[in-house]
């Protein structure tokens, strides 16, 4: 399956895969290096959000997108979601690089500054491993991480998803929430990143 991640780049990889080849792989980390492409995709102002905000809705669901409220997200279960244009009422479901991990977790436990891009406990940091691309949605609720199981990365998402063991040299990208009527929205766009 073909997916456009940049202008004059596609990466193929198969459907579902959760894990790109190595060469795909190191394309979509030199093409994130370089700031000319967000892991997330952020449209500002939407039909139904507020200016900058952006629904989320299910990565698995087929057809029937439904946006999602903080009751959907279980505890300590993470989903993997994908923004949603309002306008279009179609999911960003182009590229994987879009994907979102999304999760309810004890607020008690968050640092101050997890807490405050929070919405009811539920957190989102963007799914995509910043070692080589994988997705990243394991759950070890032993060690209360996040886990990238191609090469054992794991991110502690209590703060700030900051890299707790494995390869990965940075956090995950934190996605700030909000509540947009009872939804769960981005809350704003992610701020430009240095030559933009």
């Amino acid at each position: 399956m073909k997916q456009r991640i940049f202008d004059k780049t596609e990466v193929t990889s198969p459907p579902d895969s959760a894990c790109a080849t190595n060469a795909d792989r190191r394309r979509v980390i030199s093409i994130m290096a370089t700031g000319l492409v967000s892991p997330i995709a952020l449209t500002p102002g939407s039909a139904q959000a507020k200016p900058g905000a952006e629904l989320l809705v299910d990565a698995g669901a087929e057809a029937d997108f439904k946006p999602l409220r903080p009751a959907d997200i279980q505890m300590a279960k993470p989903i993997l979601a994908f923004p949603f244009d309002a306008a279009t009422e179609k999911p960003k479901n182009e590229s994987r690089l879009n994907k979102i991990v999304v999760i309810r977790l004890p607020e008690e436990k968050m640092t101050p500054e997890t807490r405050a891009r929070s919405v009811s406990g539920v957190v989102a940091y963007s799914s995509i491993c910043t070692h080589q691309g994988c997705d990243v949605k394991t759950w070890m609720s032993k060690e209360n991480v996040l886990a990238c199981y191609c090469h054992a990365s794991k991110f502690d998402l209590f703060d700030g998803a900051k890299v707790v063991a494995g390869p990965a040299s940075s956090a995950l990208r934190a996605i700030p929430l909000a509540l947009d009527g009872e939804f769960l929205s981005i809350a704003a766009p992610l701020p430009p990143k240095a030559g933009e």
